[in-house]
């Protein structure tokens, strides 16, 4: 009779076999080998035959399920306290993997806020899916680096500790109710775990659907925890609720610090006689504020002056931040300082705005309010008929703004010469003087603008989002800002101050951030050109370099295919940052620049400030520098990115909000996107992206071409790409999921000829051996109520809620795009930061 093998994975099989060595003994073994180990060695370690094997594989996967043993990669087997360790923050993503960014114990004195950990600036560690524990999003956690994690692009490890629950509070969707117990699910998905709440007699428990903020209590399984409701906002429909669901998924800053506002409270309401004391005094100059209408925070003051002889004089009056938020030491706590750090910036939202600084400096002490004296920062750059700067000067001045001016007023006055608009101007006492101003800084503007055109500066001017609210706080209306000559003159004036101050902090030798945008890689170019040419694109430079990038920027501007090639061109740059080192400005091409124009909202133009005043001989305490001033850029690189997650995810949210009561409607768009699980469609009318999966692309099988960047049906020869415009019904939107899905309401015309040779040209391709191979997708063929017709049918075009279930890889519609021609994405250059939003309601004054 053959002797029964033993159940592998059995609780306490081999305890049972003769000879076979305990759990500790085989964690005694690990650690006397110190070094991970695969089963047939142990086998060896141990002295264990090979029939033993089944018996070992159960023990070390009892231990691992224990947390006691670690299975690795290639079959080795570790402890964990045999690998090397980090701390650091986890991030989340859909897919149920994440990164934790390593992270550092804050060193005593070196920080007044409550956290005892900051960023190290070390790579990101990469957390596969099935190694992530039960580590949630923003979990501060403990990894155990994989042998080999240092080498490669992203070093891959295991969560081995949750050491603190990132996330107190976790904002959640009320799901359904059973007796007095309420199922409720994070409106997060990058959390994989529910909640249930038992609810007290008596007690009205919200409706399904509503949007409530728990406080977890204690784990019941893996993915199933009780908590306690702490917050219940309401309906999701309210653009304010919305932006709290946001500033929690994010953990945007909130209130201040106690420390931090007794600090502001301590500072006068406005300049004393001793801050204006050794100062310039230009309250004589018509200096004006050019913002949004509803902003209420003014940083910054601009005149302009003839020159004898030709040319012109700019003053640019930068609100003196740095007199009142000082580094602790010298009677100051530091407590604004390292709060405005910890922030980095202030966060925006379309009703709302979570500032740097304490209202009392951002909308008061600080802002530029006219007819009263206020303390600034003065450049004043000359510059030549042809707009080429000279020397510029810089002081400290009290000035006094001559009027509060807005963007469409201005256009209203100077570009339309509306009678009324002039009129209402001219009541202002200095009206008069402001509008011959005005016209001297138009002119300027002009020759700043063709100057800088000349000099291969790309300027992609891409609608921003603009929307109306009901008084329920509900979007009727998104749809694009209307931007003009009143705006970009704004930004030429700030992006020249900006400019100024970098070359001459440069030339002092000063240690400051320098506001750097890299040239674009060389093998983002060549796939970027591969990819223009499969569009359809002619007449290529043969040499696929940044001039030749501005060149194709500047030839379809204005034409049919202005959109395909500023988003192509925008996804292959990477993204500008801070750094202590300068490699220019690629997008401006600048040679030196830095962001010196918005200190109440950004932390490195404070810093910037700062620098200044040093190189003037002002005395401001000792500069940040060196090891220090690279950890200040990187936090502050950091939260810049935090803060435009916050904004795509706004946009999104906005996007499902103004589209919820409008399923089964009809639109014009544009393939912004194609990838091998579908195709991305911007909307015409609205910033608004929605996804058509591939399950809805007809009765075909498709083929995915990265170089071309289009789906092309094997049968039909239909092929989709970017930039085809088509009309598409909405089927379905889910906030909850951020997914708005489309339906083609007709089939483009077929690829003519050899379709799969289309757009190829004699060009080296962008990979080595030629294009990689695309994708072939699962056929399409729609299941819902919306007909598509084939080319060439003139039918009526019927409608329909899609009831269709994708099977596409992905769709999650504004969760995620499609592939990138090797960027960022949109807004992937990071601009300028020329010019940037107000401290108001969070209306955005765009810079670059």
């Amino acid at each position: 009779m053959k002797k029964k093998k033993s159940q592998r994975g059995a609780p306490g099989a081999s305890a049972h076999t003769p000879g076979f060595p305990s759990r500790e003994e085989l964690l005694e073994a690990f650690s006397a080998q110190s070094r991970p180990m695969r089963v047939d060695g142990l086998l060896r370690v141990l002295g264990l035959a090979r029939r033993a094997k089944g018996d070992l594989e159960a023990a070390l996967t009892t231990l691992a399920e224990q947390g006691r043993l670690l299975r690795l990669r290639g079959g080795l087997w570790a402890r964990p306290e045999a690998l090397k360790h980090i701390t650091g923050r986890f991030s989340s993503l859909r897919d149920g993997g994440g990164f934790v960014t390593p992270m550092r114990p804050v060193a005593e004195g070196e920080n007044n806020r409550d956290s005892q950990l900051e960023f190290t600036g070390a790579r990101d560690v990469y957390i596969p899916a099935a190694l992530t524990g039960e580590a949630w999003h923003q979990d501060i956690v403990r990894v155990a680096l994989s042998p080999g994690a240092s080498r490669g692009p992203s070093p891959e490890g295991r969560i081995v500790e949750v050491v603190e629950r990132g996330l107190k509070e976790i904002p959640a969707h009320a799901a359904h109710r059973t007796g007095h117990t309420l199922f409720c699910r994070p409106a997060d998905a990058r959390l994989s775990v529910n909640f249930s709440v038992e609810l007290a007699a008596g007690e009205t428990p919200p409706e399904p659907g509503t949007l409530v903020l728990l406080a977890p209590v204690q784990r019941l399984a893996s993915d199933l925890w009780t908590a306690r409701i702490v917050g219940d906002y309401g309906r999701e429909d309210d653009v304010a609720v919305q932006e709290e669901l946001v500033k929690l998924n994010h953990e945007v800053p909130r209130d201040f610090p106690a420390g931090v506002l007794a600090e502001a409270q301590h500072l006068p309401s406005g300049p004393t006689p001793e801050d204006m004391h050794d100062r310039e005094d230009v309250r004589a100059l018509p200096l004006v504020t050019i913002d949004g209408a509803d902003a209420r925070d003014f940083d910054d003051a601009v005149e302009v002056e003839d020159r004898p002889g030709g040319g012109w004089l700019l003053r640019v009056a930068i609100a003196d931040v740095s007199h009142y938020v000082r580094p602790r030491g010298n009677g100051s706590t530091g407590a604004l300082d390292a709060e405005a750090l910890s922030r980095g910036n202030s966060w925006y939202f379309p009703k709302s705005v979570e500032p740097m600084l304490p209202e009392a400096l951002s909308n008061g002490l600080c802002s530029l309010r006219p007819d009263e004296d206020r303390l600034a920062m003065l450049a004043e750059i000359p510059f030549s008929p042809q707009g080429k700067p000279g020397k510029p000067r810089f002081a400290q001045v009290v000035m006094r703004s001559a009027a509060r001016l807005t963007y469409d007023q201005v256009k209203a006055c100077m570009l339309d010469n509306d009678a009324a608009a002039l009129a209402a101007l001219r009541q202002n006492p200095r009206g008069e003087e402001v509008i011959s101003m005005l016209q001297r800084a138009f002119a300027l503007y002009a020759a700043l603008r063709d100057a800088r055109r000349q000099r291969g500066s790309l300027d992609f001017d891409l609608p921003e989002a603009d929307s109306r609210l009901d008084e329920a706080g509900r979007v009727v209306w998104i749809g694009h800002r209307q931007r003009h000559d009143a705006h970009r003159l704004i930004e030429e004036f700030m992006i020249a101050a900006n400019e100024a101050v970098a070359r001459h902090l440069r030339d002092v030798g000063m240690p400051f951030l320098y506001r750097v945008h890299p040239l674009p890689d060389p093998e983002r170019l060549e796939g970027l050109f591969d990819t223009l040419a499969g569009v359809g694109m002619e007449d290529l430079p043969p040499r696929p370099d940044a001039a030749a990038m501005q060149g194709i920027l500047a030839r379809v501007q204005g034409t049919d295919q202005e959109f395909l090639v500023n988003r192509l061109c925008l996804r292959a740059m990477p993204q500008a940052r801070y750094q202590p080192f300068n490699e220019g400005h690629f997008g401006l091409a600048s040679q030196a620049y830095c962001h010196f124009t918005s200190p109440i909202r950004r932390y490195a133009d404070l810093l910037t400030h700062r620098a200044l005043k040093t190189a003037l001989g002002i005395g401001v305490g000792a500069l940040a520098a060196g090891q220090k001033l690279l950890r200040i850029s990187d936090q502050i690189n950091r939260r810049e990115r935090a803060a435009m997650a916050c904004e795509r995810e706004m946009d999104r949210r906005m996007g499902c909000l103004a589209l919820l009561p409008r399923v089964g409607e009809h639109f014009k768009g544009m393939v912004a996107g194609v990838t091998d699980f579908g195709i991305f469609v911007e909307l015409a009318d609205m910033p608004v992206e929605g996804m058509i999966r591939i399950d809805d692309l007809g009765d075909d099988w498709y083929d995915f071409d990265p170089r071309t960047m289009s789906l092309v049906g094997q049968r039909s020869g239909v092929m989709w790409r970017m930039g085809q415009s088509l009309e598409v019904a909405l089927a379905e939107v889910n906030l909850g999921r951020l997914e708005i899905r489309l339906m083609p309401l007709e089939l483009p015309k077929a690829a003519q000829g050899n379709w799969r040779g289309r757009g190829k040209t004699s060009r080296k391709p962008a990979h080595k051996g030629g294009a990689k191979p695309g994708r072939t997708s699962r056929p399409g063929g729609s299941r819902s109520g919306w007909k598509i017709t084939s080319p060439g049918d003139e039918s009526s075009k019927s409608g329909g809620k899609g009831g269709a279930k994708g099977k596409a890889r992905r769709s999650e519609g504004g969760a995620k795009r499609g592939p990138k021609a090797g960027g960022q994405g949109k807004g992937g250059s990071g601009g300028s930061g020329a010019r940037g939003r107000s401290a108001g309601n969070g209306s955005k004054k765009r810079g670059r």
